[in-house]
């Protein structure tokens, strides 16, 4: 039993007290303001409850509005690597045709560069998580 129970209790055993000096007259009033006590009692829990949950989904909103979403679905990277691809065949045949090796090179460069980008865009941490590991195990200054 904790401290907030056993002041009920102690209340509860002061008007059931006062009843008995007081007599049937006062029951009413004596009921009413036990009862009151009460639902006092239990709004605050309820009041205490709903602050905690608030504060439990402000943190929750707080920290994804910081942690970036991957809304990207598995389908979605694949359609974009199948897309890449696709469009690799043609842009490489206009680069190698047009600019041979250096043409091809550009437009791989490119198909390369995009994935790259689109990659970053998914998981933000890729690449700076690397370089934070190095650090952490001494690769680098």
């Amino acid at each position: 039993m904790n401290a907030r129970d056993a002041d009920l209790k102690k209340e509860l055993n002061a008007t059931l007290q006062a009843r008995r000096e007081l007599g049937d007259e006062y029951e009413s009033a004596l009921v009413d303001s036990f009862l009151e006590k009460v639902d006092q009692r239990i709004d605050g829990a309820v009041e205490s409850r709903v602050r905690r949950q608030l504060a439990e989904q402000q943190m929750t909103v707080a920290r994804d509005s910081r942690s970036p979403k991957a809304t990207d679905t598995w389908g979605e990277r694949f359609g974009f690597g199948i897309a890449s691809l696709v469009l690799a065949v043609p842009l490489s045949a206009i680069g190698g045709g047009v600019a041979h090796l250096p043409g091809l090179l550009v437009a791989w460069l490119g198909i390369v560069g995009v994935n790259v980008v689109q990659a970053a865009r998914i998981n933000p941490g890729l690449f700076g998580r690397r370089r934070q590991q190095r650090q952490g195990n001494g690769w680098e200054d």
